[in-house]
Parts: structure tokens; sequence; C-alpha cells
């Protein structure tokens, strides 16, 4: 035995453990938080090393050595490799596939994590003298001279903006005439108070002023919930909090539910501060993301925006994080690695001792418990900002009536009505396409998905039929595949057909749908909001997308037309995430100066959480929801856990589930007391039991001591990784699930 350099690495693999390699005498012992390249089996992977071990007692000739050390430092702060470790445990998921999703694709295949010096073009010193005359017939390259020469220097993506060509670039340096020089990078956090542009600030309400006041009472520790209507001015609540942060030097983090509200936000935040910004979100390229991570990483960007994956962006100065629309489920990664990334920024802020705000007009009621306990501090804002108006609620009774694309003949004299006075009106429908059926109208054929337990949505203007569960499409049908009938017709509305209706039933107003198809072109959505607040268009048309944080000031009237199904939905939360829908889809009306107006269709207008939602608002209905949940031992009160199984074989699943069982039973003997017992409920089929050619089933785990159920929950995953039977099925483990279908 020799005393040799040994460390442990963490790699992107679903086994729950670590790896120990030896550090070559080449190669200098590697930094904890830093990449390795190592090889593990036929492949060579990118771990990330968190320990160094003492090789005096270890036999070291049976371990293989790490190939590269890819970094010379940490590329995550302690507190963010603290997190990721929490998040391990918590959520039962190897280390390894924690550390790989919370960096960058490109550092994830080994990229540099050093940021690039940005590169600008300038004139040389021959081109400062050169004659322009013999440019003359070079109309783009005299351009790009004259341009670079009055600006000093520019960025290639500058003169791309001016319709500059690599080609006009490369043909001035090939002249000699222009060269590219890499600048001195900025030092870290290089901003103050001197940066805020106080001229955009809006005078704050007695309200908004008591918020930011309470949010800045301390640079400890401390989660507020901002409760506000909408509309009440909670954006400018976030801005005055930060004006503080960036005055100090320090950074701020910003995390949005939606891509389609990060360019609004972006904009709202460069009027107000003079300081480096970035944005991250998946429809950005992989290199675009690396950077925006390495400029947050370095110092180089004091306010960072992103979804949620942002959550693990590391920052050199935290001063603040702020989580808009806390309630929002886009905040749950509902694959792989399935965290709550509000849940992730209590703990964030906690381990870097900073202060997190999280902002709702309709929080979940897990926040809300939260802050009727004392855990969190309560921060209300109860009126709208700019003495903008409340809106009336209208519930319109449709049982009986003959709807136009599911429009009543009340509702349509709305719309005529706001149309004519020069206002905008939003419809809402939480259903794209043209339809949601297809059937033959002689035999009664239903075009259902052959891999999902779903029927197939109608999309006329493309003429295919597509499944939205699993992405599978076909050509619309002209005959019925039973009995050859052409009479195909379709059932119920989506929101391409409601746009074709409108457009005829009102002529001379220009409509926007605003949904999943009709802005998967980039830019498509910037371009619709831009043109919604250009007052381009009159009638808007949209499902989630729009009803999210969006300020519209012409909008006066805000229709829901189906919202029926989730009044009888067996899901718990049904009712819950309807009052957020509602609440939040009213709030884009009367934001200004307007009186707004919403109106509801239902075939039940006489439902206890209508009635209640119309007349009474959220808090109210909150507290009758909080009642029922802690009555039936329900989250926030319980804790859950969430197995899913899924298998091409319903026989495999079964193998499975006994598996499962033959574990579960002795542990939950083990695990459990009288006070604290820990629960099972199932194996039973997903609400859709087969979705993409899989059999789907599920268990539910529950107790009212979290750390019991969590200590049931790693012991339960040990045994099942270890199972035969695993190999045929794929399962997962969804802790504090959001979502049971």
């Amino acid at each position: 035995m020799s005393h040799a350099k040994l460390v442990e690495v963490a790699l992107p693999i679903p086994l729950r453990k670590q790896f120990s390699y030896l550090c070559p005498d080449h190669i200098e012992l590697p930094v904890i938080g830093s990449r390795v390249s190592i090889p593990f089996g036929s492949r060579q992977l990118i771990g990330m090393v968190t320990g160094h071990l003492d090789s005096a007692d270890i036999n070291t000739s049976k371990f293989k050595s790490i190939t590269a050390s890819l970094d010379q430092q940490a590329i995550q702060p302690l507190s963010i490799r603290k997190m990721l470790n929490w998040a391990s445990d918590y959520y039962v998921y190897s280390l390894g596939e924690i550390f790989q999703q919370a960096l960058p694709v490109l550092l994830r295949k080994g990229e540099s994590s050093s940021l690039t010096p940005p590169l600008v073009w300038r004139i040389t010193e021959f081109g400062q003298d050169f004659d322009l005359i013999k440019l003359a017939r070079a109309k783009k390259q005299l351009e790009a001279f004259e341009l670079i020469k009055q600006r000093q220097q520019l960025t290639t993506e500058k003169l791309r903006q001016h319709d500059i060509s690599s080609a006009t670039q490369k043909t001035l340096l090939q002249k000699e005439l222009i060269e590219q020089v890499a600048l001195d990078l900025p030092p870290a956090c290089h901003w103050n108070e001197q940066h805020l542009n106080k001229d955009d600030r809006h005078t704050l309400n007695k309200e908004q002023a008591v918020c930011v006041a309470a949010i800045n009472h301390s640079d400890q520790f401390q989660v507020s919930l901002l409760l506000g209507i909408t509309g009440s001015g909670k954006t400018e609540v976030y801005l005055q909090a930060i004006e503080r942060v960036i005055s100090q030097g320090k950074q701020a983090l910003i995390l949005v539910p939606e891509i389609g509200l990060t360019p609004q936000t972006l904009q709202r935040f460069q009027q107000r501060f003079n300081v480096p910004i970035v944005f991250l979100h998946s429809a950005l390229n992989d290199k675009e993301r690396l950077e925006g991570w390495l400029k947050a990483q370095s110092g180089q960007a004091a306010i960072i925006i992103g979804t949620r994956s942002a959550i693990f962006t590391p920052m050199i100065a935290p001063g603040i994080i702020i989580v808009d629309e806390e309630h929002d489920s886009s905040f749950k990664q509902q694959d792989t690695f399935r965290y709550s990334a509000r849940d992730l920024a209590v703990v964030r802020a906690h381990l870097e001792k900073i202060p997190l705000v999280l902002g709702s007009a309709t929080p979940s009621l897990e926040t809300l418990q939260n802050a009727k306990s004392g855990k969190y501090q309560l921060l209300n804002l109860t009126k709208r900002a700019a003495n903008a108006s409340e809106a009336s609620h209208q519930i319109i009774d449709i049982k009986g009536i003959t709807l136009k694309s599911g429009m009543s003949p009340q509702l349509l004299a709305l719309i005529k009505h706001h149309l004519e006075r020069g206002n905008q009106v939003m419809l809402f429908l939480n259903r794209r396409g043209y339809a949601p059926a297809l059937l033959c109208h002689e035999c009664g054929w239903l075009g259902e998905c052959q891999r999902c337990d779903a029927h197939y949505t109608v999309h006329q203007r493309y003429q295919y039929i597509q499944c939205h569960h699993c992405g599978s499409q076909h050509p619309l049908p002209r005959q019925c595949p039973d009995c050859g009938s052409t009479q195909l017709v379709t059932a119920g509305v989506g929101t391409e057909q409601l746009e074709v209706t409108l457009n005829e039933l009102f002529p001379d107003y220009k409509t926007v749908r605003i949904d999943r198809d009709s802005t998967r072109r980039k830019g498509a959505l910037n371009a619709s909001i831009a043109g919604i607040n250009n007052n381009d268009f009159q009638i808007l048309i949209g499902t989630q997308m729009l009803a999210k944080g969006h300020h519209f000031p012409n909008v006066t009237l805000v229709a829901l037309l189906d919202v029926d199904g989730a009044l009888f939905s067996a899901d718990f939360r049904a009712n819950e995430k309807l009052a957020q829908l509602y609440l939040q889809v009213a709030g884009r009306a009367g934001r200004a100066s307007k009186p707004g107006q919403v109106v509801l269709q239902s075939h039940h207008p006489e439902h206890q959480l209508l009635q209640r939602l119309s007349k009474e608002g959220y808090l109210p209905f909150t507290e009758a929801a909080l009642a029922e949940r802690k009555a039936a031992q329900l989250p926030p009160f319980w804790h859950m856990g969430l197995i899913r199984i899924e298998s091409h074989s319903n026989e495999h699943i079964q193998l499975f589930i006994n598996e499962l069982n033959r574990h579960s039973g002795p542990l939950l003997v083990q695990l459990s007391s009288k006070e604290t017992p820990v629960r099972q409920i199932g194996p039973m089929p997903a609400p859709m039991e087969r979705r993409a050619g899989r059999f789907r089933w599920q268990v539910i785990f529950e107790s009212s001591k979290r750390s019991q159920l969590h200590r049931f929950l790693l012991a339960l995953s040990d045994q099942l990784a270890k199972t035969k039977s695993n190999r045929h099925v794929r399962w997962s483990l969804d802790v504090d699930p959001i979502d049971m279908v």
C-alpha cells in the first residue's frame, strides 16, 4: 500500500452513491466543487469532485485514475453545493445527476468554465488614414467602416443588428482596415447607486412603501410573502427592493414562471437599472445560456432573470431572491429530477443568508399556511396601483342555451359593447387546437389515440389530428375508418375555432391568438404582445400563456369560457388551481383607469366555489380550503410522496408492484408510530392509465411528519433500486407532487 491522492466523485448516473478515483502525479489534486473527466466502464463521464480521501490505509492498486481535471477552482459556491446536497436527500435523487442538471449543457460536456472576454472591432492604425474614396463602390464595407469609426468599437452582434454581414467584416479585416481585440473584463460587481434610473421610479402608495421597508429591514435570511391583488404594483415593490441590493454592489435573482414573461420583465428592469442584466430560459441556445450563467458566476451580471432552472445559477455576491407568481405549477419540474424551484429558493436564501420574496395574488395553500404559522412574513397589497378600480364579476348560466363556438348570446353582446367603445376584450380558453374531439355522425366512431387513453385534437388550419399527450399526429381523415362515412364532425371548442368564429362575427376588429401553436416561431410571442400593447389587435384569445403577468391597459372585458371540468375533478388540488386561474385571468381586466368586467360562463353558476370567488375573493376561499385539507389530512398539513411506475407490459408492472409491497410492508411497520404513521395508498392505475404506449400505475405514501416520511422513502427507494423486476419498468419518486395525472 502506498500513500496516494484519492478523490470522491459524484457521477451523472442514477445510483445514489459516489465513487473514488486516483489522482495521478501529473494532475494537480482537483479542488472540491470542480469537474473531472473520469473513465466509467467503457465511457468517459464528467463528474463533480465532492471530497478528498486519506489513502494511508487503503489499497489503491484497484482504483482507476481520473483522466483530466477541468477546473482550477470550484465552479459553484459552497452554498449552491450545500443546496444540491440537501436536494439529493430531500427529493431522494442521485447527487451526481443533480449536479449535472444544475449546470449548463456545455459545462456538462466539458467546455471551459472561464468567461471569455468580449471581442470588439476597431479601426486599425492603417485604417485611420485610409482614403474612403477607395470604398465608394463597396457601400456595405463603407457603411461598416464608418459605423465602427463613429462608435470606436463594436461587437459582431451589434454589426449584425445594423445588417453588416460576416463576409463584410471579413473583407475589411483582410484589407487591414479593422481588427478584432479582446476587452478586459470589468471588476466583479462594479455597480452602485449611480446605476439606478430614479426618473423611472414610481411613487409608492402607503401599502407599497410598508412592503419595501419590511423587505429591506434586514440583510439576513427572511422569507416574505408579498400577497398583492392583481394590478396592485408588486413589480414596483420588487424593483425598489432591488435598488438597495444594487446600491450595495450585490446581485439579484428573479424567477418567473413562463418564458413569455421574461422579455417584458427584462424591459422593465432595463428601464430602471443601468446594470448588466441576463435572462436564462429554455429558448436560449446552449452558448447563450452558458454565457449568461458565467456572467452571473463571475459577477459580470447584476440582475439574473430566469425560469425554473435559474435557481441553480451561482452569484458571487447574492443580495436577494424574488419568486414572482410563486403559486405557479411551472416552478415544479415534472420529470427526471422533480424539484420545486420555489422550495429550493427558500433553502438557497437560508444558506446564503439573504432575503427571499415570494409574490402572488393567489399564493399556494402551502405558502399561505407558512405565513399563517409565522414562518414567513406576510405583506399585503390590497389596493390596485394608480387608483385603478376593481373589476366587476358576473357569472352567466349557460344551461339550455345555444352557444356559438362556446360563447353565449349574452357574452357576444358584451364583447360587442366593449369593442364599440374602443376597448380590447380577452377570451380565455385553456384548450388549444380547433376542437378536442373528432367523431363520425353516422356510426359514432371517435378519434382516439392508439398510444394514450385520450382523444385526438383537431387542428383545422394545418389539417391534422394530434394527441396532446404523446405528440403523435396524422392527416385529418376525410372518411370514417369504421363505416366509410364522410359525415365527420368536431366536438367541443378550441382556441383555433374561437378565432375563426370571432373573425366572422366581428370582421371590423382584429384578433390575435396566443397559445403554444401560434407562438412556436422565435419572436412570435413578443410580436403578438407588442401588437396588443399598440392596440393593433382588439380581440385577444389565449390559453394560460395569456393569463400570467401581462399588463394590457386597454383590456376592459375578460371572459372565461369553460372551466366546469375543474369543479368536479378527482385531483384534490383542482379547486385551488381553478381559484388561482380564475383570479389571475380576471386580473387582466381594468388594470388602468378604465373599469373592468369579468365574465365566467358555467353550467353550474350556483356552485359554492364560483360564488365565493366572484363575491368574496381568494382569501375567504383559502380559509375554507385549508380547513378542508386539514380535516382530510392532505398537504400542507400532511406530506406526500408519489411513486410512478411505467412499462409497456402490465405484467411487468404487477411484478414490480409485488416487490414494492414486499418491501414497503415491513418498512411501514418499522418506521411508523401511532402518533405519526406513514400510510400507503395504492398501488392503483394512474388517472390516465396508458400514455405514449406505456401503462402507468402509482402509489402514494403520506405522513404528518415530514422527516418520518423521508426516512421511509429513502429506505424504500434503496430497496427498489436493487429489485430484479426493476429492469423491465421505469419508476420514479415525486416528493411533494402537485400533478397526480
